[in-house]
């Protein structure tokens, strides 16, 4: 007998408006404010919790579930940068619908960064100010300006990863409780995670289609060839921060894509997530970013 999955709870508080398979959290008035969490085995819109509940006091703020996470369409098809992508041009029209033809400021947060700053290249005129936490793709020095919209994905891995015969079970052993705690732990810098956090991945993780985007992921399918050339064509103020600790330290990339001087960079004693442990501080740089003439 299957076992019976506990049912799948609200990231964030608010309206969740699921449109063509795509969920998103809405919440508050005012100026449009979009977050973009990250992408693992058991991402969610949970990620950006704290941003969520901070900013819908005093903006309207729109938290998506990336396709294949949370709320959203978890079928099995081909996960790619430009279906990403595609999501939040989606939420840039719900935001239009709500809050008429303001610019949107928005955050993106590790490999979300890498799809939201590709639809600001593709429709700069609906973003105002980009903030990006812990940004992929900056590893190391070399440059990443290949064929536009390409991705560095593995297909032979990924055929070897999704066989029917073992995919499910290499999937559950990723995200068996410990495991996802030990992950968030490294994502942490080793310090103390939130827990609230961890017992959300763990219920998301186990429902139905749940392997099928966290598969591609690891076949590095959502990651860009072309990113630096997406970063640095970007003329908006930028906002970038990351932590000293975890598996995300490594930020030598980033000279090669801040050239134009709209950059600024902030760096976090701490995990990949600062607005989880740095709360206070970060909230307050960042209401100083968005209140930035």
């Amino acid at each position: 007998m299957a076992p019976i999955l506990p049912p799948l709870p609200p990231a964030v508080p608010g309206e969740c408006v699921v449109r063509a398979g795509l969920a998103c959290y809405v919440d508050g008035s005012g100026p449009p404010l979009l977050l973009v969490h990250t992408v693992n085995a058991a991402a969610s819109a949970a990620e950006v919790r704290p941003l969520y509940e901070h900013y819908r006091r005093k903006r309207t703020v729109f938290a998506l579930d990336l396709p294949g996470f949370g709320a959203s369409d978890r079928s099995d098809h081909d996960y790619t940068p430009r279906l990403m992508t595609d999501a939040l041009h989606a939420v840039l029209e719900l935001a239009r619908e709500r809050c008429g033809d303001l610019p949107v400021d928005a955050l993106g947060a590790s490999l979300g960064c890498e799809f939201l700053a590709r639809a600001a290249m593709e429709r700069p005129q609906r973003f105002r100010r980009i903030a990006l936490v812990s940004p992929t793709g900056l590893m190391g020095t070399k440059a990443r300006r290949g064929p536009p919209g390409a991705s560095r994905g593995l297909p032979t891995l990924h055929r070897i990863l999704s066989q029917p015969l073992w995919a499910e079970a290499i999937y559950r052993s990723l995200t068996r409780p410990g495991v996802i705690r030990y992950f968030l732990e490294r994502t942490w810098g080793g310090k103390a995670i939130d827990e609230d956090l961890w017992a959300y991945d763990v219920i998301t993780a186990r429902q139905p289609g749940a392997r099928f985007a966290p598969l591609h992921f690891l076949a590095a399918n959502l990651f860009s060839a072309d990113i630096h050339a997406v970063y640095e064509s970007l003329d908006h103020p930028i906002w970038a921060s990351h932590g000293t600790r975890g598996d995300f330290t490594d930020y030598r990339g980033l000279p090669l894509v801040t050239g134009k001087g709209n950059w600024k960079v902030t760096v976090y004693e701490g995990g990949a997530l600062p607005y989880f442990e740095h709360r206070a501080t970060f909230l307050r740089e960042m209401d100083t970013f968005l209140g930035a003439d």
